[in-house]
């Protein structure tokens, strides 16, 4: 058998700039690339057609494809990971595993197991930042505690920058260092019991008009004001070094978004219990939700009477898309004018949305339900009739999503504003008064 290391592809589904495939290629042997269509994730999924699979699927093929065109092969599986290491190292004297940090609690177990396995067959486990710039402790307060606030983060995380600068691993140059071999065959989306769902995906490039201009169209919803590159960083077909750079030369409003996504992570990471269903701060995990299921699958299907929440909701179930102007909106609208739980909306999104992140969705709509760090006061509640007033005035986004609108067909509103607002003024109040 042939010594190797391996390189495990992940959230970095990409040979450009990919800091673990980088350290991998400096091993001194042979890599052996391969991604693992998890058993533990996809048997959860709630649908059998996941637009998500299918794009990492085809970033997949894309990968593979230029592996084979020097000589070389992705390796992909499906399967637990436990299994799928035990079946390589019946294949290869495996030394070194490399793959970049994932911060979420699922995989923080996962890696720990197969930490473990090969440790036990006297071979290394190697993890790298690669998906945010800063992690975990890296802009700390001055006392050595996380932040909670988002802007005295984001100057800390700026002035590290100026410091350390953005660093670069020219991973695609070294490709000469994967082990050679034969093609290898990638299950289909039917072998693993999931139906492809055709459908165009946002191109990973990025025009830099969009980005310039980003801080005045970034809240319109009806102009083609934002990159729609967050699929593309979820699972690493763009390096996030890459965009944090075009960032700092064009736009600080811009950069202020990817620093949100590590402010995110950092704070999963330093208080991991917000990616298991708690509230940040405690006292709101008083609060009485209605929880109507009525009230919820209206919400769902966009049949709430509110068109800019329709829209929003109809929007993100036929292309699993959302703009983030609308997803504060539609997020608020859920909390506090139907007083539904939070999670139930960070549920739905997580498994609706292309872009899908644990960190950044909990994050959102804790925000939005005032229970997160540095959230929006228990007081701000958004006006669907104002924010559809100042972000879609002509109601372009509107006639697109919900062309019924000024139909008699269209529904009523589910509840109206100043009731709901006037209730979750009460309820609220009263949960946190509970906590003094």
């Amino acid at each position: 058998m042939t010594s190797v290391s391996v390189f495990w592809f992940r959230r970095d589904l990409r040979l450009e700039d990919n800091h673990g495939l980088f350290q991998a290629m400096q091993s001194g042997f042979p890599v052996v690339p391969i991604f693992i269509f998890d058993k533990a994730i996809l048997d959860k999924l709630p649908n059998s057609t996941d637009r998500r699979v299918e794009f990492i699927h085809q970033s997949l093929i894309a990968i593979h494809d230029k592996l084979v065109s020097i000589g070389s092969s992705l390796e992909v599986f499906y399967g637990l990971p436990y299994e799928v290491f035990n079946q390589l190292s019946e294949r290869y004297i495996i030394k070194n595993v490399f793959t970049n940090h994932d911060y979420e609690p699922y995989a923080q177990i996962r890696d720990a197991s197969i930490k473990d396995l090969l440790n036990a067959k006297q071979a290394s486990f190697y993890t790298f930042k690669d998906q945010v710039i800063f992690e975990k402790s890296e802009v700390m307060k001055d006392d050595g505690l996380p932040y909670t606030v988002f802007t005295p983060y984001s100057k800390k995380w700026k002035q590290r920058l100026q410091v350390t600068g953005i660093e670069f691993f020219a991973s695609e140059n070294h490709l000469d260092k994967l082990y050679k071999q034969s093609p290898k065959p990638i299950p289909t989306l039917v072998s693993m019991g999931l139906q492809p769902a055709r459908i165009d995906f946002p191109s990973a490039i990025f025009q830099e008009d969009i980005i310039k201009e980003y801080t005045e169209n970034r809240n319109f919803p009806w102009k083609l004001g934002t990159t729609r590159l967050g699929v593309h960083l979820r699972f690493g077909t763009i390096s996030v070094r890459s965009l944090a750079k075009v960032a700092v030369d064009l736009c600080e409003t811009f950069l202020n978004e990817l620093i949100w996504r590590d402010f995110y992570q950092m704070i999963l990471w330093n208080f991991p219990e917000v990616g298991k269903g708690k509230a940040f701060k405690p006292a709101y995990e008083r609060i009485q939700w209605k929880n109507d299921v009525v009230d919820f699958e209206r919400w769902c299907n966009g049949i709430t009477g509110y068109p800019i929440v329709d829209a929003g909701m109809r929007e993100l179930n036929a292309t699993g898309f959302m703009h983030n102007r609308v997803r504060m909106i539609v997020a608020s609208f859920l909390c506090k004018h139907l007083l539904i739980d939070w999670r139930w909306g960070e549920t739905y999104f997580a498994e609706k949305l292309l872009d899908f992140d644990l960190a950044s969705n909990n994050g959102g709509w804790q925000w939005a339900a005032g229970s997160g760090c540095d959230a929006a006061p228990y007081f701000r509640i958004f006006s669907p009739k104002l924010q559809t007033e100042k972000f879609d005035k002509s109601l372009s986004y509107i006639k697109k999503w919900v062309p019924e609108f000024q139909e008699f067909t269209y529904p009523a509103p589910i509840v109206d504003h100043d009731f709901a607002r006037k209730r979750c003024l009460e309820i609220y109040k009263n949960a946190l008064a509970l906590n003094n």
